[in-house]
């Protein structure tokens, strides 16, 4: 039977590349959601077989909504993750004349893709009003939706493909060095393609009354020669000042090191809850 893959839409999202690249020559039915949160929902009510959100980027830093939702609303573990690379473009309907940066009155697209393009937006076009859609690809259909009006869309080199746009400004983002983390959630597990880069997410949640747990905590992995490539506090949402702590472990789970290590965490009176153990991708699995 075909499996269902959950995305951020609509079509011509960064979430959509990278669900592809995800799971390429593989027989997926892809399902593009309005919000990472229905893409997660989707996949924990079986809606769809599995689901990709983005987790971080390297300008705007974590996505916050999907972090959360995976933490606090649904028990999906994490099979694989994906670091692409992006690249932001300011898109305008086609049309006849040219339109100049300076007649543009609005900008549309995602949160993020706005966040990354700060520097371009205030020297161009400050004049610009900024609206918030759920996606980069949601901007870029409104934007050809509208062709008599001077709007313009931040969006993906895809969505010229999709959509009646053009380029009005290429390669607008703050940094050139611009990935975004994708993970692939799911209820079953999935074979994936060998990687020479493995990982372990765990959350770790600290007793309230233990001075320097949190140092206790990294100590485990330390003296184990155990790697970590994140340490990010997130909150617990049971009070202020409370939090919990999202960990990646820079090697796949294994029989001895990192039970040992988790043991005694839980011995200091922590909680340790793991999110996935899974292979890890750089731009894409496979090369055309």
């Amino acid at each position: 039977m075909e499996k269902r893959l959950a995305f951020l839409g609509p079509r011509g999202t960064f979430s959509e590349e990278a669900a592809r690249a995800l799971t390429a020559r593989r027989p997926f039915r892809y399902l593009a959601c309005p919000s990472i949160i229905d893409v997660l929902n989707a996949a924990a009510t079986g809606e769809a077989d599995y689901g990709v959100v983005p987790v971080e980027n390297t300008i705007e830093g974590t996505v916050n909504a999907a972090m959360d939702w995976l933490i606090h609303e649904v028990d999906l573990p994490i099979l694989a993750e994906l670091a692409l690379p992006i690249s932001q473009h300011l898109l305008v309907a086609k049309r006849d004349d040219i339109l100049p940066l300076e007649a543009i009155t609005r900008i549309l697209s995602h949160p993020h893709a706005i966040a990354q393009c700060h520097n371009f937006l205030r020297k161009h076009l400050p004049h610009a009003e900024i609206e918030y859609t759920n996606s980069t690809a949601q901007a870029a259909q409104i934007v050809s939706e509208h062709p008599e009006e001077p709007w313009a869309a931040i969006g993906t080199r895809l969505n010229p493909e999709i959509y009646p746009l053009s380029f009005a400004q290429q390669e607008i983002q703050d940094y050139s060095n611009n990935y975004t983390r994708f993970v692939l959630v799911g209820r079953e597990p999935l074979e994936m393609p060998p990687s020479d880069r493995e990982k372990t997410t765990i959350l770790v949640t600290l007793p309230e009354d233990f001075p320097g747990a949190l140092y206790q905590v990294l100590a485990a992995f330390a003296w184990r020669k155990i790697n970590l490539s994140r340490i990010e506090s997130r909150p617990t949402k049971k009070g202020l000042g409370s939090y919990l702590f999202v960990i990646d472990i820079e090697q796949r789970m294994d029989d001895v090191l990192l039970p040992g290590a988790f043991a005694e965490i839980e011995a200091l009176g922590c909680q340790v809850r793991q999110l996935g153990t899974y292979p890890f991708y750089l731009k894409a699995i496979y090369k055309e």
